[in-house]
């Protein structure tokens, strides 16, 4: 049995009022959630100096060849199983993941063991950020109205990184991440009564900078 079975509209905890429609719905990419979410590559990088310095430690102090490659084999397989984890969590993540905008909120449900549905209405959004990558997969951070909290460790992973004090849910790692900043920045602006904004395109890099959307009033 599926965990999600339940949901009578995949991704939301009951049907669609009347009037109101799914724009958009997606998951986060999980390679790239691995890689940017879980730092991957930087557990992998980390492992890989080990593993120099310590060739280089056995070399300089003339330990055998033998005691060198075991540590190193060690070494290794810490780093693999380390780097398996993270994936295999970035994957489980984005199988549980589901976002979804619809003309009147956005919805997170999320949650590995237990799942979680976050609604949060368009009045609610003080304003919302894209943060994008070469590859075209990003992030969308929504800040919320003053007033308005949400706890950063029942968001995790999925709250901008580092907003410990006033947490910002977001949308991780999503394909096409700019499409999707584009349908949201409309649905921002037709919620807030205003004319359609064109929302500005991600800064490409691999810092990467966060772009504004319209802000619902």
């Amino acid at each position: 049995m599926n965990e999600h079975e339940y949901e009578p509209t995949p991704g939301l905890p009951a049907h669609l009022p009347e009037g109101e429609a799914i724009l958009w719905q997606g998951a986060p990419d999980w390679m790239t959630f691995a890689r940017r979410a879980m730092r991957a590559r930087v557990v992998s990088a980390y492992f890989a100096l080990l593993m120099v310095w310590g060739v280089a430690s056995g070399v300089s102090d003339g330990a055998a060849f033998s005691a060198v490659a075991i540590s190193t084999a060690r070494l290794a397989g810490l780093a693999i199983i380390a780097v398996g984890l993270l994936a295999l969590f970035a994957w489980l993540v984005a199988r549980t993941t589901l976002y979804t905008i619809t003309s009147r909120r956005v919805v997170m449900r999320f949650g590995i063991a237990l799942p979680v549905t976050l609604q949060i209405p368009y009045v609610r959004i003080d304003t919302a950020a894209l943060h994008a990558w070469p590859n075209g997969a990003g992030d969308i951070a929504l800040t919320l109205a003053a007033g308005e909290r949400a706890a950063y460790l029942v968001l995790w992973p999925h709250a901008r990184p580092w907003t410990l004090a006033r947490a910002q849910p977001s949308l991780r790692c999503v394909p096409d991440a700019a499409d999707v900043a584009r349908v949201l920045g409309r649905a921002l602006a037709a919620s807030a009564s205003q004319p359609a904004r064109a929302v500005a395109t991600p800064v490409s890099g691999d810092s990467g900078e966060r772009a504004p959307m319209p802000a619902a009033a």
